[in-house]
């Protein structure tokens, strides 16, 4: 059992809120609400995963671009709007970030998992806003440290950032556990650094090479600490 466990943060323990993504997309011509954006949103990260699939890390420009281009599509962005929509997403997102969504299950696992002994802390590739923004969605109290990679100055996969946050918790590599969702960086950064791994996988496209959780609530049954989700 680890020691401490480390959690990369967008996608992970939080995601492009669904009802501001609703307002900006029905401000160009869609017709969506919150639930078919959160659809639309798991179909199009498809995109960032079959790009890993084909070799890259899931972090380049261009596999963003695709992600939200189809993110556009599966929303009903009308091909007219898709230019005006992208635009105003990146004028919010600058002012006010997007990643403010929190998935139910969130509080109550990094609670569980607290509870058993587990430390706990935040390993992310960001923009010098991850902490705030954490502190804004209430899940600081959850964490040790958040560790952000423009604060820190190196970014995932290196294996610098990981040792930076295991030298912080004083405790050895082989002592704490990595969860995250994309398999080069999260995955393949942390296992480089000599730390354990599990993948978040939603879409079950990585379990052939990696050890994978649908979702953060099944984390601590994964980790034999809790009951599964579905046996209540």
């Amino acid at each position: 059992m680890p020691r401490a466990i480390l959690f990369d943060a967008g996608n992970t323990l939080v995601y492009a809120d669904p009802v501001r993504l609703a307002e900006i997309f029905r401000g160009v011509g869609a017709e969506v609400d919150e639930a078919g954006v959160q659809q639309a949103e798991l179909r199009a990260r498809r995109v960032l995963h079959e790009s890993v699939q084909e070799g890259h890390a899931g972090t380049e420009p261009e596999v963003w671009r695709s992600y939200f281009e189809r993110l556009f599509v599966e929303a009903g962005v009308p091909e007219d709007g898709m230019a005006g929509a992208g635009q105003r997403l990146r004028e919010v997102h600058r002012s006010d970030h997007l990643w403010t969504g929190v998935a139910p299950g969130t509080h109550e696992t990094l609670e569980a998992l607290a509870g058993v002994g587990h430390r706990l802390a935040v390993i992310s590739n960001a923009d010098g806003r991850m902490e705030a923004l954490l502190e804004r969605v209430g899940l600081t109290r959850h964490f040790e440290f958040v560790l952000d990679s423009e604060v820190v100055g190196v970014a995932k996969p290196d294996p610098v950032i990981f040792r930076t946050a295991t030298g912080r918790l004083a405790l050895d590599a082989s002592e704490c556990l990595y969860v995250g969702d994309l398999y080069p960086v999260d995955y393949l950064g942390a296992r480089g650094a000599g730390l354990d791994a599990v993948l978040l996988d939603p879409l079950d496209m990585h379990g052939q090479r990696a050890e994978t959780v649908a979702s953060l609530p099944d984390l601590p049954a994964f980790l034999g600490v809790g009951p599964t989700r579905d046996s209540s």
